[in-house]
Order: structure tokens, then sequence, then C-alpha cells
């Protein structure tokens, strides 16, 4: 789907506030309310827009630990990783869980926890368990600088 400037400036509005009115949105971007909705409902179908969610607060929901793991395999088969994929994305604790290069690790992990003591629990008894897993290094945030789910938009391919 090729983005114009006024669906780049929709997305850049939803981003901001998923939960806005159709009819908020369209003043906001200087639409009628009926292509403002057709439009919103072409990036949709389209998966540009994938879901709306309610961003919740770790800490104040006493998730105050947040780790970054990496996790090497001993072997790189597709069913090596395909089965640790599927394990982690049963576990609620895991944010991200990004495949990666450039690094000795295989895997990058975000994790958000209570505790210290959560943590081990979750290192191990879940991930050391994995089968495959073989190296394990944690680096824990000491303070989020930018925490963000928006997207730059200044830069997507368009017709304008």
């Amino acid at each position: 789907m090729e983005l114009d400037r006024t669906d780049r400036r929709i997305l850049a509005e939803l981003q901001n506030n998923g939960r806005i009115s159709n009819q908020e949105l369209a003043d906001k971007i200087g639409l009628s309310p009926s292509p403002c909705l057709r439009r919103v409902r072409q990036l949709e179908e389209a998966g540009i827009v994938e879901s709306y969610v309610a961003r919740l607060n770790a800490s104040k929901l006493g998730l105050k630990l947040i780790a970054l793991i990496q996790i090497s395999m001993d072997k790189h088969t597709p069913e090596r990783f395909e089965h640790f994929e599927k394990v982690v994305n049963d576990y609620p604790e895991v944010l991200e869980c990004l495949l990666i290069t450039g690094q000795s690790a295989d895997y990058l992990l975000k994790v958000a926890v209570q505790d210290m003591e959560v943590y081990q629990d979750f290192l191990l008894n879940k991930i050391t368990r994995i089968p495959g897993v073989s190296d394990v290094h944690s680096s824990f945030v000491l303070r989020e600088v930018i925490n963000t789910t928006r997207l730059p938009l200044s830069g997507v391919t368009g017709s304008e």
C-alpha cells in the first residue's frame, strides 16, 4: 500500500492516541468522518495498523525489574530455533524476543518481572531448561530513557 501525507497523519495520530474517535481524528487531519474511517479501515486491512492496545506502567504493576537476556543456541537449525521461539512465546514475562546477528548471541529477550528472586526463578527454571540454550548473559535496565511504540513516519515510502 502506498502511503500519502494524509495516511501518515492518520497513523501519527493513531500512534499518539489509539482511542481517538473517528470524528476527532477526522477533525485533526482535515477530512470528513466517512473518508477518514475508510482510510483507517484500509490501513487496518493492509496490516499497517496491526492492533490497538493499552500501554501499562510496569513499575506501578510491581514489575520493577527489566532484564535484557542474550541467549546462544547450541545448534543453528530451523527446528531448534522454531522450538525455542514457540516456548518463549508462551512466557508472559517475555516482552520482546528478537533473533539477532552481530553478537555472539542468537536471541535477545526483554523480560519484565517483580524482582531479582523472580528473575532467578524465571532464568533457572524456564530459560535454561529450553533444549538448545547453551549460553545466557543478562543485563539489567537501570533506567528507561526512551520507551515508545511510535514508529518514525517521516521516512516511509509514499506518493508525496
